[in-house]
């Protein structure tokens, strides 16, 4: 049986430790984070936030989901198309690139994303991605979406590395 990388959703704030407890039980686990600075009002510090809150992927056999699911802090799988959903090697690799170009990335929902100028970067660490823009108040910003999961990653970019297509 094929192994592929299934999504959880976690009770919140809860992403790390079912992390941890499921590599300690053995299973191979992917939890994107991103260091973000936190603000307290005595001093500021660089945390480790995850890039989806309350997702976690476990790579493994569709069989072994349920057992998955009894995990403590799971809440339950995240399904598409009345299946357990499963994030796709083409996601994964986006995420990880996104990731390791050192730019803040945020992620959101899909639905909350308004249909833009269809954009291919032309240049720097995301080359080649093809995306959609939104314009916020903060400028341009570019999205790629991750359908099996149902969100979109967002950078902000300079708009002289788009292009049309």
């Amino acid at each position: 049986m094929p192994k592929n990388w299934f999504v959880f959703y976690t009770k919140s704030r809860q992403e790390k430790k079912v992390r941890d407890l499921l590599t300690r039980r053995g299973y191979e686990v992917f939890l994107p984070l991103q260091k973000v600075m936190r603000q307290w009002s005595d001093r500021k510090k660089k945390v480790e936030v995850p890039l989806f809150n309350s997702y976690i992927f476990v790579c493994d056999t569709i069989d072994q989901v349920p057992a998955i699911l009894q995990t403590p802090g799971i809440a339950w799988s995240i399904r598409h198309n009345d299946r357990p959903a499963i994030l796709h090697p083409k996601d994964m690799e986006v995420i990880q690139r996104f990731l390791s170009s050192g730019l803040f990335v945020e992620s959101l929902p899909a639905e909350e994303f308004k249909q833009g100028d269809q954009v291919e970067i032309i240049d720097g660490p995301l080359k080649g991605f093809r995306g959609t823009v939104n314009r916020t108040s903060e400028g341009d910003k570019f999205s790629v979406s991750l359908e099996s999961i149902g969100y979109s990653l967002l950078v902000t970019l300079d708009s002289i590395v788009l292009r049309k297509i």
